[in-house]
């Protein structure tokens, strides 16, 4: 094994946040571990400079060898701390033999990296599994047959149910699926023409959304066709994603589990899922959730996330099993379980107001996938991601804003937030975009929750928002915020039906909602 380039050998001597090293850490590069089908799977090895013998925490993914910032954050800050890490790349990318599929190889090429594991003479018998995103998804692929040296998962900002990743609400989520199709795509490539790959969809992204037919225009933004997103990008229904569908593991998952996961995650709701069947399955697990999107756990994040994980690697019980922050008194609150005790409490739509009553009107809007209702906020990965103010996207004639009256006193919001609307739509299908809103006594409205349904037929369409923890405070006002889409975090619904992927045909759809419409807060 070799010592650490110098780039890391710095990193590691800046002021930090977390624990001091224990270990110095030595490395291998492309170590070759066989795949179930005996393609080479090339694996970095971290390990800490010792005679000791200390247990091992595999992390497995299509990006993880890409260098910066997995080599530093998962190589050489957990090594340091006194474990083995092997960060392996999935079949087909990163070096790796073999062909890659988003989903399919996993449980048995996981299972092959544990089995060549056993022969390691460094191996202790204690296994690990760690890390965020797709790597916890390859967690709970692992877990299909849990292997008998697992002692513990730390799952950070995952996700387990594929279709609803990708088509949310029955919509096809472009942002998520282009950004998410780069990392997925690009690992076969250098880190130079890598980084050139992620420049070239940032140059091209929004010109070519703006075009159709998607399938012709998408291109520009890889550089190329890639059979996977097309593929994505022409199922919609379930059952193709069945056999990507991991959250019934969650049932059965005995090893101890850590979440993780922000309120602006691309698939908190997820997350919370797997804390809530491991809870039922009489698993004990603990949850952190925390201010962040799915990035930023890892950047203002990761002194909070990173402790989680140490306490789950070194067999510390947290003094309790969920930890959240409370957005509206930016504070950090602990609890024996999610959600704590509470009531639904019902906030009627009205003449732009909301209240406790329902009424007899309705109110309707216009939208036209031309100028498709842009995404502020929320679940990105751009810019705009997280809280923003969303002064400019209400001031659109295509949104609709429903406004309670100042509070008197606080209302605090824990759990999950839905929207149930009486809705018709004059096209062949709508979308119906709900967010929950914080509107301060100055007037500025600031994203707390949200979500998206797309309907066909008259009546109730409800439209999940997701999970919140947030305290209105007095003097501060409630808002529903309503609208057709949120472009480009979902693909604009052309209004036609017709398939997105060739789809050139384009009508306005003019949305009607009702006032017996309402929306649900879990109040504490």
């Amino acid at each position: 094994m070799r010592r650490l380039p110098l780039s890391l050998r710095l990193l590691l001597r800046r002021p930090r946040k977390g624990p001091p090293a224990r270990y110095d850490v030595r490395r291998s590069l492309a170590v070759p571990v066989p795949a179930a089908d005996g393609s080479p799977l090339l694996t970095d090895h971290y390990a800490p400079v010792t005679d000791e013998p200390c247990p091992t925490v595999l992390l497995r993914a299509p990006y993880l060898r890409s260098g910066f910032p997995w080599n530093y954050l998962y190589g050489a800050l957990v090594a340091e701390q006194g474990f083995h890490v092997l960060l392996q790349s999935s079949r087909g990318t990163g070096g790796s033999a073999g062909t890659f599929h988003a989903w399919r190889n996993e449980p048995e090429d996981g299972q092959a990296a544990v089995a060549w594991l056993r022969e390691q003479d460094w191996f202790t018998g204690d296994l690990y599994t760690m890390g965020p995103s797709y790597m916890a998804y390859t967690q709970m692929a692992l877990a299909l047959d849990p292997p008998p040296e697992w002692r513990g998962a730390i799952m950070q900002v995952g996700m387990a149910d594929l279709h609803r990743f990708f088509w949310p609400g029955g919509a096809f989520a472009l942002e998520r699926s282009s950004v998410g199709g780069i990392a997925l795509f690009g690992q076969a490539m250098r880190t130079r023409d890598y980084a050139w790959a992620i420049l070239r969809m940032q140059r091209h992204f929004r010109r070519a959304i703006g075009k159709v037919p998607l399938l012709d225009v998408y291109p520009a933004i890889f550089g190329g066709r890639r059979p996977a997103f097309e593929e994505w990008l022409a199922h919609p229904e379930p059952e193709f994603w069945a056999d990507g569908d991991l959250m019934p593991v969650a049932d059965k998952l005995a090893v101890p589990v850590s979440l993780c996961t922000g309120w602006w995650d691309l698939a908190a709701d997820q997350v919370i899922e797997q804390y809530t069947r491991l809870r039922a399955a009489g698993h004990d697990p603990d949850l952190l959730i925390g201010p962040w999107t799915h990035t930023s756990a890892l950047e203002e994040g990761w002194a909070e996330v990173f402790g989680q994980a140490l306490r789950r690697l070194r067999g510390v019980a947290a003094v309790d099993r969920v930890r959240v922050f409370v957005t509206g008194v930016e504070e950090w609150r602990d609890l024996p379980s999610w959600p704590p005790a509470g009531q639904q409490q019902r906030w009627f739509l009205g003449d732009g107001t909301l209240g406790p009553a329902a009424g007899a009107g309705s109110t309707r809007f216009r939208y036209d996938p031309a100028d498709p209702t842009p995404a502020v906020g929320g679940p990105l990965q751009s810019k705009t991601q997280g809280r923003r103010d969303n002064a400019t996207l209400e001031g659109r004639p295509d949104v609709l804003t429903f406004t309670g009256e100042p509070l008197t006193s606080a209302v605090e919001v824990m759990g999950a937030v839905r929207a149930e609307f009486d809705a018709s739509t004059t096209a062949a299908s709508g979308d119906l975009f709900a967010r929950l809103c914080d509107v301060d006594p100055a007037g500025r409205s600031v994203n707390v929750c949200d979500g998206l349904t797309r309907f066909t037929e008259a009546g109730r369409v409800v439209v999940e928002m997701g999970p919140a923890g947030h305290r209105f405070r007095p003097g501060h006002r409630i808002r529903l915020q309503v609208s057709g889409g949120a472009h480009p975090r979902f693909l604009r619904n052309y209004g036609t039906g017709e398939p997105p992927g060739p789809a050139t045909r384009m009508v306005h759809t003019d949305t009607t909602i009702r006032h017996t419409s309402s929306l649900v807060l879990p109040v504490v």
